[in-house]
């Protein structure tokens, strides 16, 4: 598949690029792009949550009142998981949400999504570029040059590039990223891929 090349101006360069049909149009496998997702999202939890059992609540151990007797229901101590202040019956515990991933599942999901956003024609080919100091402005008219003035967008570079990461930081509806930690969940999460012709270039190799 070959797709033109624009400049920042959202011009045309003359140049075409292609994306790979290996990595660009492949049968996509639903089930892959699930399973890279729900490891992702799995690896960003922290796993600290913890609740209190009755053990481990400050307070006396004595029995309230007597067993038998009362007429009232059976009672221990006041750290009783019946009463207000009492501890969590079977509360969460700090653990970890970790999940394995084979590599070619992932690669055969990332695959998988690139495809999805080729054919729906949500990738953008521009040339490499680097702005020369932080601006949001400059990054607000590359996306209305580009026709996705409001629309979530991520922006792929070949490296990190602090200016364009600034640049963009503000927006809540547009992300920069080296290509190198792209995602599943990143190009699923982003109605278009701004692509630089060096990332194209990388995913084909790598990917392909």
């Amino acid at each position: 598949m070959e797709v033109k090349v624009l400049n920042i101006q959202g011009q045309e360069t003359g140049k075409t690029i292609e994306l790979k049909d290996s990595v660009f149009n492949i049968q996509p496998n639903d089930h892959a792009i699930y399973l890279d997702v729900k490891q992702y999202l799995a690896n960003q939890r922290q796993g600290t949550h913890k609740a209190k059992e009755r053990g481990e609540i400050a307070g006396s151990r004595r029995k309230l009142y007597r067993q038998k007797g009362t007429g009232n229901a059976r009672r221990g101590d006041i750290k009783s998981p019946v009463l207000r202040g009492g501890g969590r019956v079977f509360g969460p515990r700090p653990r970890s949400y970790r999940l394995k991933l084979n590599k070619k599942v992932k690669q055969l999901a990332r695959r998988s999504a690139l495809t999805y956003k080729a054919l729906a024609n949500q990738i953008i080919v521009v040339e490499d570029f680097s702005f020369d100091q932080p601006k949001t402005k400059q990054v607000l008219e590359l996306k209305a040059n580009l026709n996705i003035p409001e629309k979530k967008s991520l922006i792929i570079l070949k490296t990190e590039d602090k200016n364009v990461y600034l640049s963009a930081r503000n927006l809540k509806d547009t992300n920069v990223i080296a290509v190198s930690k792209v995602n599943t969940y990143n190009i699923l999460n982003h109605k278009y891929l701004v692509i630089s012709e060096s990332s194209v270039k990388y995913l084909n190799e790598t990917l392909g």
